[in-house]
C-alpha cells in the first residue's frame, strides 16, 4: 500500500491548482470572445478619458517650475513651492477661499434638498400627464447654456426694464442694481443654479423611488400610516443611500464653483463676493499668462477637494455603512 508523503500532497495540490487556472483562463477567453464587440466599444471612451483627463496631468509639473513657452515643460527651471507660498501669502487667498466655500455651502444648504423634495412631490402625483408635464418643464432649464441663463437673469434684474424692479417700483420701492451690488451676487447665483438644476437633479431620486417595493407601502397602509408617515418611515430611508452618495460627491466639489457662469455675471464691483478660485485661475492663467502660478492654485484646489471627498467617504462609511468605495 502506498503512503502519501508531503511531496505527493504538494504534487496533487499543484496539479489541482494548475487545472483550476487552466479552466479559469479558458472561461475568461470564452467571455472575451463572446463580448469582444462590447470591449471594443468600451475602448473609445477609455481613449478619450485617458487623452483628456489623465494625459494632461503631466502638465502639473509646471506648478513647481518657472514655466515659459520657449523652454517647455521639461527645460523650465524648478522653483519648488514658490508659487504655492506666493498664493498663500497673497491678499487674494482668504477672499477666494471664503467666496468659493460660501457659494458651495449655500448651494449645499439650499440647492441640495430641492431635487429631493421635487422628486418626493412628483412621486405623489397620480395623474401621469400632469406628472410628465411638470417633469419636462423642470428639466428644460438644465439644457440652457450659461450664456442664455445669464441673459435671462440680466433681463429680469435690469434696473430700467427688468420685471423685478418694475414690481419694486409698483410697490413704492427704489430700483436695485442687483448685478452691481456685491451683497446680492451669491443669492442670485445660487437661486439661478437651483432653478437650472433642480429638475435634472431629481431624475436620480425618481429612479431610486421607483425601485422601492410597493408592498412596503401596502403594509404601512394596513398599519394605519398616512402619506406623511409613509414618506418618513419608508420613502426617505429607502433613498437614503442615494442621498448619501450624492452628498459625498458634493463634498468633493466644495471649492469647485466653475468659472463660466460667474465670469458672465460678475464685474469689478462684485469681486468682493463673486471672485472665486476658478475665476482667479482663469484671469491669471489665460489673461496674464502666469501659467505656473495659476497651475499651482488649481492644483491646491484639486488636492483640497480630494482630501474632502476621501474624508466625507470615510465618515459616511463609519456612520451609515454607505460609501463610494
Amino acid at each position: 500500500m502506498h503512503v502519501f508523503n508531503r511531496n505527493d500532497e504538494q504534487t496533487v495540490q499543484y496539479a489541482t491548482t494548475k487545472e483550476y487556472n487552466t479552466i479559469k483562463g479558458a472561461k475568461k477567453r470564452k467571455i472575451l470572445r463572446k463580448d469582444f464587440s462590447l470591449y471594443l466599444m468600451l475602448l473609445v471612451p477609455f481613449i478619450i478619458l485617458f487623452t483628456y483627463r489623465y494625459l494632461p496631468l503631466f502638465g502639473l509639473i509646471i506648478a513647481f517650475k518657472n514655466y515659459n513657452i520657449v523652454d517647455g515643460f521639461l527645460s523650465s527651471p524648478w522653483v519648488g513651492l514658490k508659487w504655492f507660498y506666493k498664493f498663500f501669502g497673497s491678499d487674494n487667498f482668504l477672499k477666494l477661499l471664503r467666496n468659493s466655500v460660501l457659494i458651495n455651502v449655500y448651494e449645499l444648504i439650499w440647492g441640495f434638498p430641492i431635487p429631493i423634495i421635487l422628486a418626493l412631490l412628483l412621486n405623489e402625483i397620480n395623474n401621469a400627464f400632469f406628472k410628465r408635464t411638470v417633469q419636462t418643464i423642470s428639466y428644460l432649464p438644465h439644457f440652457l447654456s450659461n450664456v442664455v441663463v445669464v441673459g435671462i437673469i440680466m433681463q429680469l434684474l435690469s434696473p430700467t426694464t427688468g420685471v423685478v424692479n418694475a414690481v419694486l417700483e409698483k410697490i413704492g420701492l427704489e430700483p436695485i442694481y442687483f448685478l452691481t451690488r456685491p451683497e446680492w451676487f451669491r443669492t442670485i447665483y445660487v437661486a439661478s443654479g437651483i432653478w437650472q438644476g433642480a429638475g435634472w437633479g431629481s431624475i436620480i431620486y425618481l429612479a431610486a423611488l421607483a425601485a422601492i417595493d410597493p408592498e412596503l407601502y401596502e403594509s404601512a397602509v394596513i398599519d394605519g400610516a398616512n402619506r406623511f408617515r409613509q414618506t418618513i418611515h419608508i420613502t426617505l430611508p429607502s433613498i437614503l443611500p442615494t442621498i448619501i452618495i450624492l452628498l459625498i460627491l458634493e463634498m468633493g466639489k466644495m471649492l469647485d464653483v466653475g468659472f463660466e457662469k460667474i465670469i458672465l455675471m460678475y464685474n469689478p464691483l462684485t469681486y468682493e463676493t463673486a471672485d472665486v478660485i476658478d475665476t482667479f485661475v482663469y484671469r491669471r492663467g489665460l489673461g496674464q499668462m502666469e501659467y505656473s502660478y495659476s497651475t499651482a492654485v488649481g492644483l491646491f484646489k484639486s488636492v483640497i477637494s480630494l482630501i474632502m471627498i476621501i474624508t466625507a467617504n470615510k465618515i459616511s462609511k463609519k456612520v451609515s455603512e454607505t460609501s463610494l468605495w
